[in-house]
């Protein structure tokens, strides 16, 4: 039959290491660690959720007020093809380019160099956005950017309030460790002399 020890995870050695119990060996040190853990584990259950909501509300709001300004300042334009200029050779992965003429909202024609689809000919017709003074601009936010911008929000307010507090329980740990370690040197100071004295 073997004597050998159960074998202990690495979890199950922490746990066990950080329990409220009434163990002579654990200091108040130890106690305030795993009380330290313990509100630091709860603050993270409690407030990653509720700040990844508020961050995610804030990203929603904003990009949507965004979205609803450039709705409110863009429009889409036809545009008529003056000339195609294909892509250099060597360039099959760079966008067409063509002289295209659209009318701007005061009525003057704009003339501008846009980019194009390898399709697209001389003579016909393109769609573009354009801003108030008829100048070239990205069309407005669609509903599916505003909510990636929303979902982009939450992972980084879980993410900097997770990293908020493992930073907090860094420093408390540093500051124990610099206790615990200053009251073992005492206890060393005071027992060490009746270990080492020589008869």
């Amino acid at each position: 039959m073997s004597d050998r020890e159960p074998s202990v995870t690495p979890l199950g050695r922490f746990v066990r290491g950080r329990r409220f119990d009434r163990n002579p060996l654990r200091r108040t040190t130890d106690r305030v660690e795993t009380a330290v853990l313990a509100v630091l584990m709860a603050a993270f259950l409690i407030g990653a959720p509720l700040a990844a909501l508020a961050t995610g509300a804030w990203m929603h709001g904003t990009a949507q007020r965004a979205q609803l300004a450039q709705e409110a300042s863009r429009r889409q334009v036809t545009a008529f093809v003056l000339t195609i200029t294909p892509p250099s050779a060597g360039g099959e992965y760079l966008a067409w380019q063509a002289q295209a003429r659209w009318r701007a909202p005061d009525g003057r024609e704009v003339t501008r160099q846009v980019p194009v689809a390898a399709d697209t000919v001389a003579g016909g017709t393109v769609r573009l956005w354009t801003d108030r003074n008829g100048d070239l601009t990205t069309a407005p936010l669609l509903d599916s950017q505003v909510t990636g911008q929303m979902v982009f929000g939450e992972a980084l307010g879980a993410i900097v309030s997770g990293s908020a507090l493992a930073l907090a329980g860094t420093l408390a740990l540093w500051a124990l460790n610099r206790r615990r370690m200053a009251a073992w040197d005492a206890d060393w100071h005071a027992t060490g002399p009746r270990w080492t004295t020589r008869a």
